[in-house]
């Protein structure tokens, strides 16, 4: 929190903004890490971590313009560990030539270890952009009922066998099935930057009311946490393409954006995600109170914005009030 000039606070939307006072200008910042990914495939891994911090930037309304890093790894000694850090190295590049965005700083932090056992090589990559117009900045949250509900997506889903294997690095394959395989999402950074160029354009056209990026968790997990602010839900269809249920609600393709419009706005929306070679998929609408969602017709999550909520706010508190299973066995 700075002063007076907090247009968005820490943890209350994709990126902080600040207000540049004595101008229109606002500073937009994000940062985002996944050692799981960079466990999996450490190049790939990086190039999403400096994509997701960007397009949490971009949602704000702002354009990238530099980059910092934090990267954490295990001993260097050890070659599969060298091998981390160059791979994530090759990868933070890869992704700052292609977005456009120079690194400007970073550290370094080596020998994070307990019993000789490495942690997941995380890299954490903090990104700033300049808000041209902070009255013109967005939000992550469903303003009002009413509204379209629509997807920005940069690329085609993978066929079965593709999101089978990218799977196994989502939270979902972690929290629920205790599992971790495969590798990352796919990622293309060319798309990604045409994505992120393409909301920004909305939001300084004032198109769309919010922008939220899919990520952790998947588009079901978007969906309920653009909801919580307001009290305002959705009642979206989505539909399988050949893939199981779980791979469309809990799957995290890379490159997609949730945004909310006036149905009106619609087919300037598309015009837009046209021209820069992306596809706008109107999902559903917002309506109060509820989240309901269809796969294929069948209701898969109904339940009322408030209870979920209230789940999601107070997961830390069970956790850390739950007794260990060998306490409760005794």
């Amino acid at each position: 929190m700075v002063q007076t000039n907090t247009v968005e606070g820490p943890g209350s939307g994709d990126a902080g903004v600040i207000r540049i006072k004595g101008s229109q200008h606002a500073l937009s910042m994000a940062l985002y890490g996944n050692g799981r990914w960079c466990y999996l495939d450490p190049r790939l891994g990086a190039m999403h971590a400096v994509a997701e911090a960007a397009r949490n930037v971009a949602c704000s309304g702002a354009t990238a313009v530099g980059a910092t890093n934090c990267l954490n790894f295990g001993n260097p000694e050890k070659p599969q560990i060298m091998w981390q850090f160059s791979q994530t190295i090759d990868g933070i590049t890869k992704a700052c030539e292609e977005l456009e965005i120079p690194i400007t700083g970073g550290n370094v932090s080596f020998y994070n270890e307990t019993l000789g056992e490495a942690i997941y090589p995380t890299p954490v990559l903090g990104v700033v952009g300049i808000l041209e117009d902070v009255n013109k900045s967005a939000f992550p949250h469903f303003r009002e009922a009413g509204r379209a509900v629509v997807l920005l997506r940069a690329s085609e889903p993978g066929d079965a066998t593709d999101a089978e294997v990218e799977f196994g690095s989502s939270e979902y394959a972690k929290e629920v099935l205790g599992e971790l395989w495969g590798f990352p999402p796919a990622l293309e950074l060319e798309k990604e930057a045409a994505l992120q160029k393409a909301v920004v354009e909305l939001i300084a056209a004032g198109l769309i009311d919010s922008a939220h990026d899919s990520s952790d968790g998947g588009l079901a997990v978007a969906l309920a946490r653009v909801s919580f602010q307001k009290g305002i839900g959705c009642r979206v269809e989505l539909s399988v393409n050949g893939l199981a249920p779980e791979f469309v609600l809990f799957g995290e393709d890379a490159s997609r954006i949730v945004i909310s419009c006036d149905p009106a706005h619609l087919a300037r929306i598309k015009q837009v995600a046209q021209k820069h070679g992306i596809f706008a998929d109107q999902l559903g609408e917002t309506v109060p109170g509820t989240l309901d969602i269809k796969v294929d017709g069948q209701v898969v999550v109904s339940g009322s914005v408030s209870e979920l909520n209230e789940s999601y706010e107070s997961a830390l508190e069970r956790a850390l009030r739950s007794e260990p299973a060998h306490a409760a066995a005794g």
